[in-house]
């Protein structure tokens, strides 16, 4: 795996508080929730389908109008942090979702991003996109942000790890491995928290050798067809990012800092009648419906006063987005939609789905001086060899 600790030597005229200025001055502690509307596809527009969404994208606002009901009738209406339509860009969502937390990150905290909604409504398009050009998604342009700012911050040294991991069919799956279709356990510890034991993580120096990670991870994701979506993910996906840090303090001291970045790519909720599943299609769909249903639970024990247990561990990935949700995370959610009018039932689904999360508490904090901090292995070694 060749790990390799590089220091930093790019110098300009920034001083050494210039990631810590990055932090937004109240960052609230609420789960942040956007909403993203994709425009009508080639085959609904085929089909003559209706748009039953409209938004108000400087209110943060979202109505959908029921295909059934009566013209008369008002449609539902829901308020997010921020509101996406057809005509977004890739960098909108960037910049407006993702930069704030990928800053977080590199001062220490931690971070998850994740993509929510029906099967077929570009989740994976928000998340990932391609490598290249303006359609690229969260994913690649956090990899530029990411070195582009270590690149510019002087007086510090830096570590940046990768992971890439699967859950499928309950079984999470090691996408960077030699044999990405053994099962890995999870294992849960105080330092650490819920981890997954003896999954490969790579040093990575620059953008290209992150990219490199992921195309690799990617090649081994379990994708099928189904009549919603020729690449449909039948996994959920979390690419993890870890930023290790440390700058010498006015007394001579050093501190590591360890901020981690989770991006993740949940398959979507599926209806049989509308997927065409059968067989082993099928067998994975009732398994990510289990799983988001799960997360749904998860959500509304958060949010509910009454509550006193949160069912983290009745799946996989709740147990993976522990912390995510309710812990020690800064976390965005974004709940992408279909605006047409045969999808009006999980269109509102997902939106009341979404309304629930924005309710979560999180009580994030900077990682400062962790035991498993990889720099203070380089650090110690060095040490040794003087």
């Amino acid at each position: 795996q060749g790990r390799v600790w590089t220091q930093n030597k790019t110098r300009d005229n920034r001083t050494p508080g210039t990631m810590a200025a990055l932090l937004p001055k109240k960052d609230p502690e609420c789960v942040k929730v956007v909403v993203r509307c994709r425009p009508l596809s080639s085959k609904e527009i085929e089909e003559q389908r209706v748009r039953t969404v409209d938004m108000d994208t400087k209110r943060g606002e979202v109505f959908v109008k029921n295909p059934a009901a009566d013209e008369r009738d008002l449609p539902k209406a829901f308020t997010f942090d921020h509101v996406f339509d057809w005509n977004s860009t890739q960098e909108e969502i960037f910049n407006s979702c993702a930069l704030p937390i990928v800053n977080c990150v590199l001062t220490g905290y931690n971070g998850t991003i994740f993509a929510y909604g029906q099967t077929g409504t570009g989740k994976t398009h928000t998340m990932a996109g391609p490598n290249l050009g303006e359609h690229r998604g969260i994913i690649p342009r956090s990899f530029s942000h990411v070195f582009d700012m270590i690149s510019k911050t002087d007086s510090e040294q830096y570590l940046v790890r990768a992971s890439f991991l699967e859950i499928y069919n309950e079984e999470v799956r090691d996408l960077l491995s030699k044999d990405p279709k053994n099962k890995l356990e999870l294992k849960e510890d105080i330092d650490r928290g819920v981890y997954v034991k003896d999954l490969t993580s790579y040093v990575v120096k620059g953008v290209s050798e992150l990219e490199h990670v992921m195309a690799a991870g990617n090649k081994n994701r379990s994708v099928g067809a189904t009549l919603m979506n020729q690449d449909s993910s039948r996994s959920h996906s979390i690419f993890c990012i870890v930023v290790e840090s440390t700058a010498e303090h006015p007394d001579g001291s050093r501190h590591i800092r360890v901020g981690k970045l989770n991006l993740t790519d949940l398959a979507g909720s599926e209806r049989q009648s509308k997927t065409g599943a059968t067989g082993e299609r099928l067998k994975e769909a009732t398994k990510i419906n289990l799983s988001l249903s799960a997360l749904g639970n998860v959500i509304s024990s958060l949010v509910d006063s009454k509550s006193t247990y949160v069912p983290y561990r009745d799946s996989k990935l709740t147990r993976l987005l522990q912390d995510s949700l309710g812990g020690n995370t800064k976390t965005v959610m974004v709940a992408n939609l279909g605006p047409a009018d045969y999808n009006y039932d999980e269109t509102i689904s997902t939106l009341r789905y979404a309304n629930r999360a924005k309710n979560i508490k999180n009580k994030p904090h900077i990682n400062e001086d962790p035991k498993d901090a990889m720099l203070r292995e380089f650090q110690e070694e060095i040490a040794r060899l003087r």
